[in-house]
């Protein structure tokens, strides 16, 4: 295994990769100016890096003192939820039930307010989103176990491969948005001075709107799993979006974007729809000889983070272009896995296409290779839900 150290700026920079990760480039020189921040003390690039809006996607930020809300970026509290179902994997039906799914786009017509009150949010603006799904990379998948690594640790989570697993991809949808916009309106990209009123302020939107999002993938997975007669029990559910204090690095901020948590317990790294997902458990230690700045020091070399995906490979804005020639739409319904695709928005479903994204095989793998975490199970996608009409 060998990582790739980069070229530091004012903060100590590592990149969590092996010899099959393919990154852009474009995504690497974002980490670099993200580590020449105020105020940055290490910036860690996960194997799923890929460029974003001025900074890339699939990176954990250490700060001393400050506090940057573009960092975290709009989608505060987006994460990951899983659920086993008490569906047999033996009697999935695909075509019956893929007809069944609609309407997770639409407002929920339950009691949002009382909903809320059960994961400790008030209501406020924003709520009628409560439930959906939204646009983008977010889904809601039905998955079935495909082999299990570690039956132990799959055992003591208290999973079974008989039974259909349910794995949700959401956020804060308009509410962490409107919460970034209010923050940057005024000071732009500049960080917030902790102990600061505006900071204090911001951090409690943000763990409003992290709290928002626990409760958001939890009520799309009861619509789910209601629509098909299911019954559900939750396994873990993790956020990639976020700002925490930490720590790491004397003490700061710990600033997660498109980086799952490594000191919340398994993580499901999922695959593009025509891939399979891992449940892994983070291990937190170096392997031997990995070398980089950050090595060496407990939870520093990850900043106590894994990739939370696998990460794009193609911009949405060019997907299309590549793909329209050899498919049709109604050839992405159906994957090379034999799942089923509920995606009537035609650009979403091109932009989000498995030929768009990295393997995820070599993501795993370099996080395996690091020392950073182990398989325990992985799964296949059986129904990937992303919309019916529009993207909400």
């Amino acid at each position: 295994m060998s990582e790739e150290s980069l070229p530091e700026g004012s903060a100590r920079v590592h990149l969590i990769a092996n010899s099959d990760t393919w990154i852009e480039g474009e995504a690497v020189r974002q980490l670099q100016a993200t580590a020449r921040l105020s105020g940055m003390r290490l910036c860690i690039g996960m194997p799923d890096l890929h460029p974003g809006k001025g900074h890339p996607i699939g990176a954990a930020m250490v700060t001393g003192g400050v506090v940057y809300p573009h960092l975290v970026g709009g989608d505060i509290g987006c994460g990951m939820g899983l659920w086993q179902t008490d569906l047999k994997q033996k009697k999935a039906k695909r075509d019956k039930w893929t007809e069944r799914l609609r309407g997770l786009e639409e407002s929920w017509d339950g009691d949002t307010a009382d909903w809320l009150a059960g994961f400790g949010v008030t209501a406020a603006e924003h709520d009628q989103a409560l439930g959906t799904i939204g646009g983008g990379n977010h889904f809601a998948e039905l998955q079935q176990v495909e082999v299990v690594t570690d039956p132990a640790a799959f055992a003591a989570l208290g999973l079974s491969a008989e039974w259909l697993m349910l794995l949700v991809h959401s956020g804060s949808r308009g509410l962490g948005e409107s919460i970034l916009r209010g923050h940057t309106r005024v000071r732009g990209a500049q960080p917030l001075t902790v102990g600061t009123a505006e900071c204090t302020e911001y951090l409690a939107d943000h763990d409003r709107a992290v709290r928002w999002g626990v409760a958001n993938r939890a009520l799309i997975a009861h619509r789910f799993a209601e629509q098909l007669a299911a019954q559900t029990e939750a396994i873990l559910d993790v956020c990639h979006n976020s700002v925490t204090p930490t720590a790491l690095c004397g003490g700061g901020f710990l600033h997660r974007k498109g980086a799952a948590p490594a000191d919340q317990g398994p993580v499901v790294i999922p695959g593009s729809r025509g891939a399979l997902s891992y449940l892994v458990v983070p291990t937190l230690g170096a392997a031997p000889g990995s070398g980089g700045p950050a090595a060496g020091m407990p939870g520093e070399q990850s900043a106590l983070s894994l990739a939370h995906g696998a990460g794009r490979k193609w911009k949405r804005s060019e997907t299309r272009a590549r793909l329209s020639e050899r498919y049709r739409p109604h050839m992405l319904l159906e994957t090379a896995l034999k799942s089923r695709v509920i995606c009537e928005d035609k650009d979403l479903l091109y932009e989000e296409a498995p030929q768009a994204y990295k393997d995820i095989d070599s993501i795993v793998a370099a996080l395996v290779q690091a020392g950073l975490c182990r398989v325990i199970a992985s799964f296949r996608p059986v129904i990937t839900y992303k919309t019916r009409s529009g993207v909400g």
